[in-house]
């Protein structure tokens, strides 16, 4: 895990955009964010039932998997979003990128790899997007039933009790 200031400059969103000004994880924790290296499915196992964590699945976001759709879903995930429920991601191959909201509403840019893991709180906005080798296998991990459900940015998202009550910890 590599985490940085994004650039903000123009450029294709795969690329690193790295500000050269790191993010120390204890910032990465002030935002609600949790990172775990896991070198093995043991470890992430053990996560799993620490935050009782029941289901989960894989999904493998390349343009060979998901053919003519990679662009446009691609895209869709690099749209500002939260979620009601925690997202927890563990890299099983490929690399990818998390950009989540800072303090200030300034983009923090996290660089995952195999074997690491990440848990954002619910209510954090943030987007996701693979690196320029356009391939990423993650496993989702969920407490109940396996549900994504973006709720992109808006007036009205900010008001609702996810977004409030991770602002209010935040």
């Amino acid at each position: 895990m590599k985490s940085y200031w994004f650039d903000n400059t123009v450029g294709d969103q795969r690329e690193d955009h790295d500000s050269g000004r790191s993010v120390d994880p204890e910032y990465l924790s002030k935002l609600g964010v949790l990172y775990r290296h896991c070198p093995s499915i043991e470890a992430v196992d053990s996560i799993a039932s620490e935050r009782s964590y029941k289901n989960r699945d894989e999904i493998i976001v390349s343009p060979e998997k998901m053919g003519s759709a990679y662009e446009d879903k691609v895209k869709m995930f690099f749209n500002e979003h939260l979620h009601e429920d925690e997202e927890i991601r563990y890299i099983l191959d490929g690399e990818g990128f998390f950009d989540v909201r800072g303090i200030e509403d300034e983009w923090v840019r996290i660089r995952l790899v195999k074997g690491d893991l990440i848990i954002l709180p619910a209510g954090i906005y943030h987007r996701f997007t693979t690196d320029s080798k356009n391939y990423i296998k993650a496993m989702r991990l969920f407490k109940d039933e396996p549900k994504w459900t973006p709720l992109n940015r808006a007036a009205e998202v900010d008001s609702t009790p996810a977004r409030q009550e991770y602002v209010s910890r935040a």
